[in-house]
């Protein structure tokens, strides 16, 4: 197993892991009565007994032991899949959802995707943490029971190299924050908005790749997720992102959440150093959610020209009118 830059796109693809398309029976390994001699990364209480746990993951796509090794083959460039992988299980009770959650059980798993990314961050050998949940049998979920998934890489996502650049333009021409540009305006117009909770803010982006797409983004300026400022009060992110999901739940089987934050600012060589300059005033920390709503899409199969049938603000209008219940 390794990982292989493309010298045109500069994504990096992983190639060989064979054991990732094995299914693992029942019983489910995230429920506690079957995975207690696993050794747990971190656990969150509740009532007297764990409400989060964090696990290295059994199957992973990135080990932590060893180099990178990067090298070259003629043209080509390849290193080692090294990294972290783990699996955050957000409950113990294998029946309920993320969105089924409490508020308060909501901040718990908020709470845990900031703590590994932090722990995480701290070995320079990583360049970026990315935390992700895929919900529903169509978004690739490995188990039914609910979790979330952390990976930890010694490179930047190709789309989140996007962000830094376009962010970092923007800034240098306007001495402003791209994001919290798009917020204001958004908030200005109020076509696109969805929901707010305190200092947190879900809204259809203007250029919506799927139908109901939304972000959730804090209102104070922040390069960094795991390190709230005074203000950001993540009960109120928990508050969001639960009505959120269950909004979305009612006019989509599954979706795909992913946690966009700020790259490891421990890296010092190469081209990630130059981003490191504005960073703090340039990027804005977020979350996007992108909802599976078509068995078949009818983007492009290469992924880089969306279609999507909904327009956003037709999908806010329709995401405010559903009552997010409990």
């Amino acid at each position: 197993m390794e990982l292989r830059k493309d010298p045109i796109t500069r994504s990096w693809v992983m190639a060989g892991h064979p054991e990732r398309d094995k299914v693992l029976a029942d019983p489910c390994p995230l429920c506690p009565e079957n995975r207690l001699e696993i050794h747990s990364l971190l656990d969150l209480p509740s009532d007297g007994k764990w409400q989060v746990r964090v696990y290295p993951h059994f199957r992973p796509l990135y080990r932590i032991e060893g180099e990178t090794g990067r090298s070259a083959e003629g043209i080509y460039d390849r290193m080692a899949a090294v990294g972290a992988h783990e699996i955050v299980v957000e409950t113990q009770d294998h029946t309920r959802a993320l969105a089924q959650l409490s508020d308060q059980e909501i901040e718990r798993v908020l709470d845990a995707w900031a703590r590994r990314t932090a722990d995480l961050k701290r070995d320079a050998r990583f360049k970026y943490v990315t935390v992700f949940k895929n919900q529903g049998v169509q978004s690739g979920e490995e188990w039914p029971h609910a979790h979330s998934q952390i990976t930890a890489t010694t490179f930047v996502p190709r789309r989140i190299l996007y962000e830094l650049r376009s962010a970092r333009e923007w800034y240098r021409e306007r001495e402003r924050c791209v994001f919290c540009d798009i917020l204001r305006q958004e908030m200005r117009q109020a076509k696109r908005m969805v929901d707010n909770a305190g200092d947190y803010h879900a809204l259809c982006p203007y250029a919506s790749r799927v139908p109901y797409e939304v972000w959730l983004l804090p209102h104070t300026h922040n390069h960094q997720f795991e390190a709230p400022l005074p203000g950001e009060n993540r009960h109120n992110l928990a508050v969001l992102l639960g009505r959120t999901l269950r909004r979305l739940l009612q006019v989509a089987p599954g979706y795909h959440l992913v946690v966009h934050t700020a790259p490891n600012t421990q890296q010092t060589k190469g081209e990630l150093s130059e981003y490191w300059r504005t960073i703090a005033g340039d990027y804005h920390w977020h979350i996007e959610i992108l909802p599976i709503v078509e068995q078949r899409s009818k983007s492009y199969s290469i992924k880089e020209v969306y279609f999507n049938g909904t327009l956003p603000e037709q999908a806010a209008e329709s995401l405010r009118q559903i009552d997010p219940g409990k």
